[in-house]
Protein backbone atom coordinates (compact mmCIF):
# COMPACT_ATOMS: atom_id res chain seq x y z
CA UNK A 1 0.00 0.00 0.00
CA UNK A 2 1.31 3.25 -0.91
CA UNK A 3 2.21 5.92 1.75
CA UNK A 4 -0.32 8.66 2.59
CA UNK A 5 1.01 12.37 2.57
CA UNK A 6 -0.87 15.07 4.17
CA UNK A 7 -0.07 18.56 2.44
CA UNK A 8 -0.81 21.06 5.08
CA UNK A 9 -0.64 25.01 2.72
CA UNK A 10 -2.70 27.44 2.22
CA UNK A 11 -1.13 28.50 -1.02
CA UNK A 12 -3.43 26.99 -3.51
CA UNK A 13 -0.51 27.44 -6.46
CA UNK A 14 2.09 25.77 -4.21
CA UNK A 15 -0.30 22.96 -2.52
CA UNK A 16 -1.69 21.59 -6.02
CA UNK A 17 2.71 21.84 -7.58
CA UNK A 18 3.34 19.22 -4.23
CA UNK A 19 0.11 17.08 -4.48
CA UNK A 20 0.87 16.38 -8.16
CA UNK A 21 4.55 15.86 -7.80
CA UNK A 22 3.60 13.23 -4.72
CA UNK A 23 0.98 11.85 -6.82
CA UNK A 24 3.50 11.06 -9.92
CA UNK A 25 5.67 9.61 -7.29
CA UNK A 26 3.09 7.05 -6.19
CA UNK A 27 2.26 8.32 -2.87
CA UNK A 28 -1.77 8.94 -1.97
CA UNK A 29 -2.07 12.80 -1.09
CA UNK A 30 -4.51 14.84 0.45
CA UNK A 31 -4.24 18.73 1.02
CA UNK A 32 -6.03 21.36 3.25
CA UNK A 33 -5.11 24.68 3.50
CA UNK A 34 -5.66 25.81 6.94
CA UNK A 35 -4.03 24.37 10.85
CA UNK A 36 -7.17 23.70 12.26
CA UNK A 37 -8.79 21.71 9.09
CA UNK A 38 -5.06 20.04 9.17
CA UNK A 39 -5.29 18.61 12.30
CA UNK A 40 -8.83 16.70 11.64
CA UNK A 41 -7.60 15.28 8.53
CA UNK A 42 -4.52 13.90 10.34
CA UNK A 43 -6.40 12.40 12.97
CA UNK A 44 -8.89 11.16 9.89
CA UNK A 45 -6.33 9.77 7.30
CA UNK A 46 -3.64 8.75 10.04
CA UNK A 47 -1.16 9.77 7.52
CA UNK A 48 2.54 8.76 6.69
CA UNK A 49 4.04 11.31 6.64
CA UNK A 50 3.21 15.63 6.77
CA UNK A 51 4.75 18.13 5.03
CA UNK A 52 3.46 21.43 6.92
CA UNK A 53 3.50 25.19 5.79
CA UNK A 54 5.04 27.21 9.08
CA UNK A 55 2.07 30.30 8.08
CA UNK A 56 -1.41 29.11 8.08
CA UNK A 57 -4.08 30.76 8.66
CA UNK A 58 -6.23 30.05 11.71
CA UNK A 59 -3.63 27.93 13.44
CA UNK A 60 0.27 28.16 12.76
CA UNK A 61 2.41 25.65 11.33
CA UNK A 62 3.97 25.48 14.82
CA UNK A 63 1.47 24.86 17.05
CA UNK A 64 -0.33 22.05 14.44
CA UNK A 65 3.41 20.22 14.50
CA UNK A 66 3.15 20.42 18.74
CA UNK A 67 -0.47 19.01 18.81
CA UNK A 68 0.65 16.45 16.05
CA UNK A 69 3.42 15.54 17.93
CA UNK A 70 1.36 15.15 20.38
CA UNK A 71 -0.11 12.41 19.06
CA UNK A 72 1.72 10.87 16.43
CA UNK A 73 5.79 9.82 15.33
CA UNK A 74 5.00 10.26 12.04
CA UNK A 75 7.90 12.12 9.92
CA UNK A 76 7.17 16.14 9.76
CA UNK A 77 8.49 18.36 6.94
CA UNK A 78 7.89 21.91 7.80
CA UNK A 79 8.01 24.66 4.83
CA UNK A 80 9.28 27.82 5.63
CA UNK A 81 8.91 31.38 3.90
CA UNK A 82 12.38 32.52 5.73
CA UNK A 83 15.81 31.13 5.70
CA UNK A 84 15.96 32.13 8.89
CA UNK A 85 18.24 30.28 11.69
CA UNK A 86 15.16 31.20 14.19
CA UNK A 87 12.57 29.98 11.53
CA UNK A 88 14.42 26.28 11.15
CA UNK A 89 15.43 26.22 15.35
CA UNK A 90 11.27 26.78 15.81
CA UNK A 91 10.30 24.47 13.72
CA UNK A 92 12.95 21.55 15.06
CA UNK A 93 11.74 22.79 18.39
CA UNK A 94 8.11 21.89 17.92
CA UNK A 95 8.98 18.35 16.55
CA UNK A 96 9.34 19.05 12.89
CA UNK A 97 11.86 15.97 11.39
CA UNK A 98 13.10 18.09 8.67
CA UNK A 99 12.86 21.75 7.11
CA UNK A 100 12.66 23.05 3.49
CA UNK A 101 12.84 26.86 2.90
CA UNK A 102 10.89 28.56 0.04
CA UNK A 103 10.91 28.71 -3.26
CA UNK A 104 12.41 24.95 -3.03
CA UNK A 105 13.48 22.73 -5.58
CA UNK A 106 10.93 19.95 -6.24
CA UNK A 107 13.16 17.42 -7.01
CA UNK A 108 15.10 17.93 -3.24
CA UNK A 109 11.57 18.01 -1.68
CA UNK A 110 11.03 14.78 -2.94
CA UNK A 111 14.95 13.54 -1.84
CA UNK A 112 14.08 14.49 1.59
CA UNK A 113 10.32 12.83 1.49
CA UNK A 114 11.60 9.78 0.84
CA UNK A 115 14.59 9.76 3.21
CA UNK A 116 11.88 10.19 5.87
CA UNK A 117 10.15 7.38 4.86
CA UNK A 118 13.13 5.42 5.04
CA UNK A 119 13.06 6.07 8.26
CA UNK A 120 9.43 4.55 8.93
CA UNK A 121 9.60 1.35 6.73
CA UNK A 122 12.83 0.16 8.29
CA UNK A 123 12.00 -1.96 10.80
CA UNK A 124 13.68 -1.00 13.98
CA UNK A 125 15.47 -4.11 16.47
CA UNK A 126 14.36 -4.34 20.12
CA UNK A 127 17.46 -3.64 21.47
CA UNK A 128 18.95 -2.53 24.79
CA UNK A 129 21.76 -0.53 25.54
CA UNK A 130 23.14 1.08 28.43
CA UNK A 131 26.18 3.39 29.34
CA UNK A 132 26.89 5.01 33.06
CA UNK A 133 23.48 5.50 33.96
CA UNK A 134 21.97 5.93 30.66
CA UNK A 135 19.66 3.03 29.56
CA UNK A 136 17.65 2.60 25.96
CA UNK A 137 15.15 0.40 25.54
CA UNK A 138 14.61 0.74 21.17
CA UNK A 139 11.53 -1.66 21.37
CA UNK A 140 9.50 0.32 23.71
CA UNK A 141 11.21 3.60 22.53
CA UNK A 142 12.28 4.19 26.31
CA UNK A 143 15.23 6.34 27.84
CA UNK A 144 16.27 6.61 31.35
CA UNK A 145 18.92 8.55 33.54
CA UNK A 146 19.43 6.50 36.55
CA UNK A 147 15.31 6.15 37.83
CA UNK A 148 14.40 9.47 35.23
CA UNK A 149 12.41 8.42 32.33
CA UNK A 150 14.05 11.67 29.22
CA UNK A 151 11.32 12.17 27.06
CA UNK A 152 12.41 12.17 23.69
CA UNK A 153 11.24 13.50 20.37
CA UNK A 154 11.46 10.78 17.70
CA UNK A 155 14.10 11.98 15.63
CA UNK A 156 16.30 13.25 18.93
CA UNK A 157 15.76 9.21 19.72
CA UNK A 158 17.31 7.98 16.69
CA UNK A 159 20.32 10.26 16.93
CA UNK A 160 21.06 9.31 20.75
CA UNK A 161 20.43 5.32 19.70
CA UNK A 162 23.07 6.10 16.85
CA UNK A 163 25.35 7.05 19.56
CA UNK A 164 24.54 4.51 22.37
CA UNK A 165 25.26 1.91 19.15
CA UNK A 166 28.50 3.47 18.89
CA UNK A 167 30.03 4.01 22.58
CA UNK A 168 33.60 5.51 22.86
CA UNK A 169 33.66 6.05 18.91
CA UNK A 170 34.07 9.62 17.49
CA UNK A 171 31.23 9.87 15.05
CA UNK A 172 31.54 12.31 12.74
CA UNK A 173 28.96 14.85 10.83
CA UNK A 174 29.09 13.25 7.43
CA UNK A 175 28.12 9.95 9.43
CA UNK A 176 25.48 12.02 11.60
CA UNK A 177 24.30 13.31 8.35
CA UNK A 178 24.32 9.99 6.48
CA UNK A 179 22.71 7.46 9.18
CA UNK A 180 19.94 10.20 11.11
CA UNK A 181 19.16 12.29 8.10
CA UNK A 182 20.39 10.50 4.77
CA UNK A 183 21.54 13.51 2.46
CA UNK A 184 23.62 15.79 3.01
CA UNK A 185 22.15 19.03 4.48
CA UNK A 186 25.42 21.47 3.03
CA UNK A 187 28.65 22.74 5.23
CA UNK A 188 26.81 25.53 6.64
CA UNK A 189 23.85 23.39 8.32
CA UNK A 190 23.82 23.82 11.97
CA UNK A 191 20.94 20.93 12.31
CA UNK A 192 23.11 18.35 14.01
CA UNK A 193 24.49 21.35 16.50
CA UNK A 194 20.37 21.88 17.22
CA UNK A 195 20.19 18.53 18.13
CA UNK A 196 23.00 17.70 20.43
CA UNK A 197 21.71 20.88 22.23
CA UNK A 198 18.38 19.03 22.72
CA UNK A 199 19.82 15.97 24.10
CA UNK A 200 22.09 17.03 26.27
CA UNK A 201 19.48 19.56 27.81
CA UNK A 202 17.41 16.53 28.37
CA UNK A 203 20.36 14.12 29.33
CA UNK A 204 21.59 16.60 32.16
CA UNK A 205 18.14 17.73 33.36
CA UNK A 206 18.94 17.27 36.78
CA UNK A 207 22.62 17.77 36.54
CA UNK A 208 24.25 14.32 35.71
CA UNK A 209 27.70 14.26 34.22
CA UNK A 210 27.81 14.99 30.44
CA UNK A 211 28.24 12.29 28.68
CA UNK A 212 27.62 13.39 24.94
CA UNK A 213 31.13 15.08 23.83
CA UNK A 214 32.34 17.14 21.32
CA UNK A 215 35.43 16.32 19.76
CA UNK A 216 36.07 19.91 18.13
CA UNK A 217 36.85 19.96 14.42
CA UNK A 218 35.81 16.71 14.18
CA UNK A 219 32.43 15.34 15.73
CA UNK A 220 30.79 14.31 18.78
CA UNK A 221 31.72 10.57 20.92
CA UNK A 222 29.22 9.45 23.88
CA UNK A 223 31.06 8.13 26.80
CA UNK A 224 31.70 8.45 30.46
Amino acid sequence: MAPTILIIEDDPSIGKLLRRALMLEGYETELVGDGREGLAAFAALKPTLVILDLMLPGMDGIEVCRRIREESAAPILMLTARDAVDDRVLGLDSGADDYVTKPFDIDELLARVRAQLRRVEAQPQHRLYQLADLVMDTGARAVRRGPREIDLTAREFDLLELFMRNPNQVLTRAQIYDEIWAYDFGGESNIIEVYIRYLRTKLEAEGEPRLLHTKRGVGYILRE
